[in-house]
């Protein structure tokens, strides 16, 4: 491909017939003539005036002139606005940012100065293509200084890091607005996890950020905020966060499962004293392996199956001091976490299979704190804990794009629900939606 640029004012237009004066060319026959003129000389289709630069720029001022149209009434040129009191008072150039570059038009201006253009508003500096690719690359971790060289390099555009930081803060009132949201009235769990993220403070701590997942009644996943957390995540505060929870319409919660959070099964006691608090599994294994030698883990972990599978609390118990036998003089520490955590391991084991399921299986939180994780590690630190929320609310928000993850969520929900209803009877009413 050449660096030769076309521009449209060359592209010949086709004589009419019965008049002999060229016939006016359509955006459509332009395309057309222009991509097939591109494939055959090699015209630049990208960079400052390639093709898709100027084709962006006929689209914009066609859109503008036939918005001053329609908010004058008649045609350019028509006798019929002579003398109506407002007319097209000339153009002022303007340049603006699009996906494929800087871009300037022509706004048409109107001499009553009443004219308010829509496709490219007044004092409007950027199309909103732009906006959701900044937020985009901000949701998965790159920096302001990364996504305006990223810009810079792929569409030769210029986006300061300023700019960048005012397109994201965008999204803090809609953070807002989402952290305040009402909630359903019940939910069968919710899951409860923290992830350690880097302060910039004075100086460089971690801080844990909270994240409550739903498992909703039609069996979605809905995040229902975050929080940051200062240390002191005793009961506390664990209390303010699900006294929040329910004041936002959150009466009754069926099982949490979390980590063995200090002080939440106390404060979840006291905000809905029927939930269940079930320790989760797959976390209460991770910690299994941190004080076991790594040649051991295939070991201590088939050793551990026959525990969180028992068929009750009874057999649980055989299969736990079998495996104390076994691993307790080389791993004393393992067999103290399982202990420690057994009041709030055993629940889920009186529970039909179909419940064990979700609950043991963490997919759904384990894929929210990876993307968290992906985001927050790109970043490395942040300076408060403002921009911390931020990025992990980005990060949120752009969780499952197609929709895919939630459509196989539901279809293997109904099992699930009917096992819940049994055995919470009276407390879960299916929704009709």
């Amino acid at each position: 491909m050449t660096d030769t640029a076309v521009e449209l004012e060359t592209v010949e237009p086709v004589e009419s017939a019965q008049s002999g004066q060229p016939a006016p060319v359509s955006d459509e026959q332009l395309v057309a003539m222009l991509v097939e003129r591109a494939r055959s000389e090699g015209l630049q289709l990208t960079g400052q005036g390639g093709l898709l630069q100027q084709l962006t720029k006929r689209v914009l001022e066609s859109a503008l002139e036939g918005e001053i149209t329609d908010h004058l009434g008649y045609e350019k040129h028509d006798p019929a606005g002579k003398n109506n009191g407002n007319s097209r008072n000339g153009t002022r150039a303007k340049t603006v940012l699009t996906d494929v570059g800087p871009v300037e038009v022509k706004v048409p201006r109107d001499t009553a100065g009443s004219f308010e253009p829509q496709i490219v508003k007044k004092r409007q500096r950027r199309l909103t293509g732009v906006d959701e690719m900044v937020l985009s690359l901000s949701a998965k971790g790159l920096t302001h200084g990364e996504i305006s060289a990223h810009l810079a390099e792929v569409y030769g555009a210029e986006v300061s890091k300023q700019t960048v930081s005012t397109i994201t803060d965008k999204v803090m009132d809609g953070m807002a607005e989402w952290q305040n949201r009402p909630l359903d009235r019940v939910y069968p769990v919710l899951f409860v996890d923290a992830i350690n993220v880097k302060i910039r403070d004075g100086k460089v701590a971690n801080r844990p950020i909270y994240v409550v997942m739903a498992v909703t009644v039609d069996g979605t996943r809905d995040i229902l905020g975050i929080w940051a957390g200062d240390g002191g995540e005793g009961a506390k505060y664990w209390l303010h966060v699900f006294t929040e929870l329910k004041n936002r319409g959150l009466d009754d919660v069926l099982m949490l499962v979390c980590d063995g959070l200090k002080g939440l099964p106390e404060a979840v006691e006291t905000v809905w004293p029927r939930t269940i608090v079930q320790t989760c599994v797959v976390h209460l294994l991770r910690n299994s392996f941190r004080y076991a030698a790594r040649q051991d883990w295939d070991k201590v972990a088939g050793a551990l199956k026959p525990v969180y599978t028992a068929p009750s609390e009874d057999a649980a118990t055989e299969r736990f001091l079998e495996f104390q036998e076994s691993w307790g003089a080389k791993y004393p520490a393992i067999v103290k976490l399982w202990s420690d955590a057994w009041a709030e391991f055993v629940p889920f084991l009186s529970f039909d299979v179909e419940i064990r399921k979700v609950i043991c299986s963490t997919n759904a939180i384990e894929s929210v704190n990876a993307r968290i994780r992906g985001s927050v590690r790109a970043r490395g630190h942040f300076p408060n804990e403002a921009a911390a929320l931020k990025c992990i609310y980005m990060a949120l928000m752009s969780l499952d794009p197609t929709g895919k993850g939630r459509k196989r969520w539901t279809m293997r929900w109904k099992a699930p629900l009917n096992a819940f209803q049994i055995a919470f009877e009276g407390r879960l009413t299916p929704s009709n939606n």
